[in-house]
This record gives C-alpha cells, structure tokens and sequence, in this order.
C-alpha cells in the first residue's frame, strides 16, 4: 500500500515545485536515475507506465525507493482505466496520474486515499475532477494550453492547483511563465530527463539539471 497520504502528495508536490516523468525497461537504469532525482533534491518521481511489463520495473523501483531513499515519493503515470490503478497501488503507488479524466480511477483512489491527478483540458473538466476530490489537476498537454489558460482558471478559481505535464523546459524564461500564471508545480519529463543523458548513462549530469531546475523553481515561487 502507498506509504503517503494524499495530503501528504500533494504538500510535497507544492513545496518542491516539480514532479520528475521517466519510463525505461531497464529497472538498473531506473534506479539510477531515480538515484540522481533524489540526490539533486526531487522527492517525487512518476514512473509512467508505458512500456509492455511495466509492472515488474515499477515493482522494484518502488521497493528500492521504500529501501534506500528516505523521502522519495515513486508514483504511476498513464493510467487509463480503474484495474491498473488498483494494480499498481497493490505495489505502493503513491499517487496515480492520468491522461484524462476517469471517474473510474478517481473512486478506487479515493477509496485508499490515495492521490490521483487527471488530464483536464478544460474548466468544465477541471471542476468535475474538484468536485470528485482531485487536490492537484494535470494540465495535459500543457504545450496545448501554455500559462494564459492557467492565468485565466486562477482568476475566479484561485483555489485550484494545477500541475502542467508537456510543454514545461528546465529553461527560465519558461518556468517563470508557468509559475507566473500559478501553477502549483510541474510535470517534466524529457527536457529534464533526455535521451542523451539516458544515453551517456550521464547520471552526474542528470543530479546537477534536477539540483538547478529545483533552485530556479524554488526562486520562482
């Protein structure tokens, strides 16, 4: 079962600003880039579950974050359907993250308090998944929207928390546009983590890019 509470998801994802997306085959390979995550200070990883048996890899990265990274919050992404997500939380996903918006997922995570963030595209969806207790809402595809349709939701909704997946870069200009508009924290996946580093099995490099996106997202804040 998740060793965190939703509440307790979502705080983290607040005060950190940034949700690492990664998904390799290699379980070896992941637990060094988690490694590298959480030494350069991410406490939340999204593994997404995209690949044939990602169960098996996400398995042991989970029991390897439990063991040897204090912390470290390891959660699901790409689910699409309620049985996955019961799956993978009987392996002690933290947080399940969806393309969009299911109701189906939305009961069986409610049902362990476990949080979860669906993809909305629009106010309509984004105030059906407050309604059925999303505490954070996935933006996707971010690059679709940009900040403005951030801007513009937090006007006469400043309570909602939205979490932009695609579309967000480690560069400034870019994070300071999505933090600027509200954003509660953001999703990156290969601008942070690239297949020249995954490549290069650059891990040192990897650290050093999550350690300064960290900084700059905290100085954004």
């Amino acid at each position: 079962m998740a060793q965190y509470s939703r509440i307790e998801v979502a705080s983290v994802m607040k005060e950190t600003g940034m949700v690492p997306l990664f998904y390799h085959p290699d379980i070896a390979l992941g637990k060094k880039v988690l490694k590298a995550c959480y030494d350069g200070g991410a406490r939340l990883m999204e593994f997404t579950a995209r690949g044939d048996f990602s169960f098996k890899v996400f398995l042991e990265l989970n029991k390897y974050a439990i063991k040897e990274l204090p912390g470290m919050i390891l959660g699901i992404g790409s689910i699409t359907d309620a049985g996955a997500a019961s799956m993978f939380m009987q392996m002690g996903a933290n947080f399940i993250v969806t393309p969009s918006l299911r109701e189906d997922i939305a009961i069986v995570c409610n049902r362990r308090k476990v949080l979860w963030s669906p993809g909305c595209g629009s106010l309509t969806e984004i105030n059906k998944a407050e309604e059925m207790g999303c505490e954070i809402v996935k933006l996707f595809p971010g690059s679709t929207y940009g900040p403005s349709f951030v801007k513009a939701i937090k006007g006469p909704q400043p309570w909602t928390s939205i979490m932009p997946t695609g579309g967000v870069t480690t560069e400034t200009s870019n994070l300071k546009a999505w933090f600027d508009a509200g954003v509660t924290c953001v999703g990156m996946g290969s601008q942070l983590i690239s297949k020249e580093i995954l490549d290069n099995k650059d891990f040192k490099g990897l650290e050093n890019a999550v350690r300064k996106t960290l900084e700059t997202i905290e100085k954004l804040k």
